[in-house]
């Protein structure tokens, strides 16, 4: 790990911030914590390397305005939203708008350890990355019709109820459908099936 990469731990619950920052400072992390999007904004000039873990609902910016604005600010920092599951459009947005992943709560701390290590490493993978966006494009070229439908309505933040009220079909179909998508897929989570979607340019337009 670079020495100078911090992981910016932004929440407006201490509690969670604070029990975040020892998990990543036992680990090798060096971490900073603020209580608002606001708070760690006036920093951001002062802000070289390292990545941001952003609750995605706080007063005030929130986290969906916070990748927003570092994009418009042009500091390539990775950012993780952590969001309940109600908020998940909210996040797929993030992810759209800029965000590298996305985390359910609640999460374990290999979870948020594993996708901090990714985000930190990020920096200098474009040769890898475009071998795996074309992996990427031939698992999603392979897959049904119907399946590529379930994919984009997950893609756009759609629950299983309104993916199947629009297809015609019932929720317990999407949810296999869903469940064939991740391991045609071979990803892991939710988050992880968006963010390969977005990364063929194709289907993220």
């Amino acid at each position: 790990m670079n020495p100078n990469s911090i992981v910016h731990v932004i929440d407006d619950d201490e509690a969670v911030r604070e029990s975040l920052a020892f998990l990543l400072v036992a680990s090798g992390h060096a971490a900073q914590t603020h209580g608002s999007a606001d708070e760690f904004l006036a920093i951001l000039k002062e802000v070289e390397r390292g990545c941001v873990i952003t609750d995605i609902r706080m007063p005030g910016v929130d986290g969906l305005d916070l990748v927003c604005r570092l994009r418009e600010s042009g500091k390539a920092l990775p950012v993780i939203v952590i969001t309940g599951h109600a908020d998940v459009p909210l996040a797929v947005q993030a992810m759209k708008a800029g965000a590298r992943d996305f985390i359910e709560k609640p999460f374990d701390d290999h979870t948020i350890l594993g996708a901090v290590t990714s985000a930190l490493q990020c920096g200098d993978e474009s040769d890898a990355e475009r071998a795996r966006a074309h992996v990427i494009g031939q698992r999603i070229s392979a897959l049904t019709r119907r399946e590529q439908q379930v994919l984009r309505g997950l893609v756009d933040g759609q629950s299983n109820k309104l993916i199947a009220r629009e297809l015609g079909i019932s929720p317990r179909t999407i949810e296999i459908y869903r469940a064939n998508l991740m391991t045609k897929m071979e990803a892991r989570s939710l988050s992880e099936l968006v963010r390969m979607t977005l990364t063929d340019p194709e289907r993220s337009r």
